[in-house]
């Protein structure tokens, strides 16, 4: 049956399904089972899918979809004692001990003897006692806490202490039910009104306890405490009131969400509405948090906060981003009023040093999480019907003249004007002709440090409008300089506000283009140690700037080298070349590389990545990443790394990135993996996590460099357990590293080879061989035979596996090519040791699978040969004498050949 009318027969697609199921391939039975049921019209055969593709969930642990089709195959056939069972064993891990006593009872009555049912009915009474009983001790417990918190009279103490003794109970289910059953919202609610800082803290942490990962739970907190108090509350003065408030929408919203996804059933979930209600609602209030004046700061960073992590898809691959929209057509102006808001010009909304931050990242998110122009024109459209474009021609004169005014603010928002207007080389050249004087006065003669920073950024942008090219150079030689020194100047004086300090790493992103400002860098250990510290305090919006610092530093950037060719075409018709700057060159960043590890680096990066906040935008991720990779190209430096986190921050930046900057991460967890160990570099579970990234580097997209180092990691990792290689194939990476086995490039075709030798110690890898119709072992025999000796250790090597686990494949070897037994004549005569013992064992396993193989073996050289390496004479290692007396003693045992005088020759022949 051809492969196309395999997919129209669900009772192939069903075979299919139950071969894939036995290989371990679960993703691919479930897609066979699913396409089967779409096709078939037979509810008998509908009940046997509905039924097996239970059980490739339960192994997937998707427990409730194993549940529904369990039940699904019952509808239809109520005996069917495999589907109840798989029924029984959804409930147990969905903790409905009731239910799944039922059916586990169901099935033991009709089958006493089956001792799988037995068990899990003996496992789940003991688990219904154990929770009866955890239940009658939680109820008294949770009536003695409520007891105190309501007794007027007890002391703050006890009170205080009895709030979080209702905590650590609401994290367990069974007290997260008894608070819920008992009126606990109510009693919470009350709690939320208190002054005191620990009991309100206590009452939303309890809050969080009863939420976390219930859905109908989470809907009726949100309908009985209603979304104002719960903003009310976020909204308070108090940071870690409002960070708490915060965390607790947080897991509200990823309760009723991640409800939506689930195909619920059941009796306690079926009932339950939609939540889409509760969660515009959770987002109308957090729209209008935005310009309301009552609300802290802090309090609506935490909402633009929420926004960003809940309103945008996950995935552009979900085609539906209605709640974008929704939140364009509700709020975008509002949060256009908080973008606005000028604290020393307006009386606007409170604001942080992160607001504005926040709510640049939460417009960008917005932005692109649009899908057509049409969308984009209705955004662009309600941005200019709140901001009012003023396009003059002498508007850039105006903004310079202001900066000779005596008005502080209109000095401080001339400076910004003049900063962000010199992000472009024409603007930058016709500033620096007119404004830098300006720039000048105000740092030296003003007396305010904003507006100072703000000057002293503004000149450090202007003299790095060249970027990298040396020959472009804004200002005199040696001016970037002196800017940078007095740069580090104010990032080193601790008595500046963070903000201050903040604007002068801004100054060194700029400045750190200059390869001489990158090496002053580098030598001022003091600077970099502040730099770093700033990285990790509690001013967000510093991050970008310090990542763009360390690229700099690193030279992490990519930087296209144009063809030789084509720069004597320019330099003959006279037009502009770019120059690298001699500290560029590969010496001088490598030394700067080690002077930043030795500055402690890497704990700066790995608490970058930690932060939770939008001001880590997938820019800085990218940053972030090409930093680390810098750092780990040469393998002297990828202990220190591993040692200070390193390893653990990359998985993060492989996932959450840029598609250059997931590259890049996942290149340089590719380096780690190659060269140190990876069970200790990516301890427990972490090990696991690092098998994706490596996966998609094989791609075209990637270069070859890139390719190649991921085979190596990919083979590291097939060596170490079945565990991993399981892994590896669950992420589809055989057809790719076979792909790469047909490279032309020496290197990266032999790395494709090593990494398959490992893989085929799993069956689902052997069974891809041992199938017909295709060219695998002929290509391993072949390669066996070229020049490459990498190649060559690598194809034997996976020959000698392949053969020891499976005969079957010794007798096919004969039909790949008429060359086979010079190939292996050649392995068997080899000087190079190792290919020698490849040699050998093929031929071992071979004669040891048929009696014909070893006639056939007897009657060429290779017995001449097997005689000479069994005698053991010098510069033969031990091994594989021992081994060609084996292929000699099985040909003898075979009646194959005789012994004679300790010599042996081929049966019927004279001596």
């Amino acid at each position: 049956m051809s492969v196309s009318e395999t997919e129209k027969d669900p009772a192939a697609l069903k075979e299919k399904g139950n071969v894939l199921f036995k290989a371990g391939d679960m993703e691919g039975a479930v897609c066979c089972y699913t396409k089967a049921l779409n096709l078939s019209d037979s509810q008998a055969e509908k009940a046997v899918l509905y039924r097996n593709r239970s059980a490739c969930y339960l192994k997937l642990e998707e427990y409730n979809k194993a549940e529904t089709d369990a039940s699904k195959a019952l509808d239809v056939d109520p005996s069917d004692l495999k589907a109840r069972f798989r029924r029984g064993q959804a409930f147990q891990k969905l903790g409905h001990f009731d239910q799944a006593f039922l059916d586990a009872q169901r099935c033991a009555q009709l089958e006493p003897k089956n001792k799988a049912f037995q068990d899990l009915l003996r496992q789940l009474g003991a688990q219904i006692q154990q929770k009866s009983a955890q239940l009658n001790s939680t109820d008294a417990r949770v009536q003695q806490m409520f007891s105190l918190l309501l007794d007027a009279s007890a002391n703050d103490l006890d009170r205080q202490k009895a709030a979080q003794n209702l905590v650590v109970l609401s994290r367990e289910e069974a007290g997260a039910e008894q608070i819920f059953r008992n009126d606990g919202v109510k009693l919470i609610q009350k709690l939320l009104l208190s002054k005191q800082e620990e009991i309100v803290l206590s009452g939303l942490r309890t809050l969080v306890g009863l939420c976390t990962g219930h859905q109908s739970r989470t809907m009726a907190i949100v309908n009985d405490l209603g979304m104002e108090q719960l903003c009310a509350v976020m909204g308070s003065g108090a940071t870690t009131v409002s960070l708490a408030a915060c965390h607790l929408l947080q897991v509200m919203f990823e309760a009723l969400t991640e409800g939506m996804k689930r195909e619920i059933r059941g009796k306690d979930e079926a009932i339950l509405p939609e939540p889409s209600k509760e969660l515009r609602s959770m987002l109308r209030h957090l729209l209008e948090m935005m310009p309301a004046s009552n609300v802290s700061g802090p309090g609506r960073d935490s909402a633009m906060n929420l926004l960003v992590k809940q309103v945008p898809r996950k995935s552009l691959k979900n085609p539906d981003n209605s709640l974008t929209l929704w939140v364009i057509d509700q709020g975008l102006k509002k949060i256009l009023e908080v973008a606005g808001t000028v604290p020393e010009l307006a009386k606007g909304p409170p604001l942080t040093d992160n607001s504005h931050m926040s709510c640049s990242v939460l417009l960008s998110k917005l932005y692109n999480d649009l899908k057509c122009d049409k969308e984009r024109e209705n955004f662009n459209k309600l941005c200019e019907e709140y901001v009012q474009m003023l396009e003059m021609s002498g508007m850039i004169d105006a903004v310079i003249s202001l900066c000779a005014s005596e008005d502080v603010i209109h000095q401080q928002v001339a400076v910004e004007a003049l900063i962000h207007a010199a992000g472009k080389a024409k603007r930058a050249s016709f500033i620096t002709a007119n404004g830098v004087a300006l720039l000048k006065d105000l740092y030296k003669k003003s007396e305010n440090d904003r507006i100072r920073v703000r000057a002293l950024v503004g000149l450090c942008k202007l003299g790095s409008a060249g970027g990298t090219d040396f020959s472009m150079k804004q200002f005199a030689e040696g001016s970037t300089l002196k800017l940078a020194k007095q740069c580090r100047k104010w990032l080193c004086n601790e008595s500046l506000p963070p903000t201050s300090r903040r604007w002068s790493v801004e100054g060194l992103a700029y400045l750190t283009f200059d390869a001489d400002v990158k090496e002053d860098m580098v030598e001022d250990k003091k600077a970099l140690l502040a730099m770093f510290e700033l990285a990790k305090s509690e001013d967000k919006t510093v991050l970008f700037a310090v990542g763009s610092t360390l690229v700099n530093c690193t030279n992490s950037y990519d930087v296209e080298k144009p063809d030789p060719q084509l720069l004597e075409l320019a330099k003959y018709a006279k037009q502009h070349v770019p120059e690298e700057h001699p500290k560029d060159a590969p010496s001088y960043v490598e030394k700067r590389l080690v002077k930043l590890l030795e500055a402690g680096v890497v704990s700066a990066l790995v608490c970058m990545v930690k932060q939770e906040t939008p001001a880590l935008t997938e820019a800085c991720r990218e940053c972030i990443a090409r930093v680390f990779l810098a750092l780990v190209d040469r393998q002297e430096g990828r202990g220190t790394v591993v040692a200070q986190g390193g390893g653990k921050a990359l998985i993060p930046l492989a996932s959450d990135n840029t598609d250059i900057g997931k590259v890049k991460a996942g290149q340089a967890l590719a380096k780690i993996t190659i060269t140190s160990n990876p069970v200790i570099a990516f301890p427990g579970e972490r090990i696991y996590e690092v098998v994706r990234p490596l996966v998609s580097l094989l791609s075209l997209d990637c270069t070859l460099l890139q390719n190649f180092e991921a085979l190596m990691a990919l083979t590291n990792l097939a060596g170490i357990s079945e565990r991993l290689r399981q892994k590896i194939i669950m992420e589809k990476a055989v057809p790719k590293i076979e792909g790469y086995m047909f490279e032309e490039h020496d290197l990266v075709r032999a790395s494709a080879t090593e990494c398959m030798c490992n893989l085929v110690l799993s069956t689902e890898v052997q069974k891809l061989y041992l199938a017909t119709g295709n060219d695998r072992l002929k290509l391993l025999v072949l390669y066996s035979g070229e020049e490459d000796e990498r190649l060559r250790k690598a194809a034997a090597g996976t020959l000698a596996m392949l053969t020891a686990e499976q005969p079957e494949l010794c007798i096919r070897i004969p039909g790949t090519t008429t060359s086979w037994l010079e190939i292996l004549q050649a392995l068997l005569l080899s000087e190079i040791s190792d290919l020698r013992h490849r040699g050998v064992v093929i031929i071992q396993n071979m004669i040891e699978a048929e009696k014909s193989l070893a006639e056939t073996l007897m009657e060429s050289e290779a017995l001449e040969i097997l005689s000479v390496l069994a005698k053991g004479v010098e510069g033969i290692p031990e091994p594989v004498s021992k081994i060609a007396q084996n292929c000699l003693d099985k040909a003898v045992e075979y009646g194959v050949i005789r012994s004679r005088e300790g010599k042996e020759r081929c049966k019927g022949t004279e001596p």
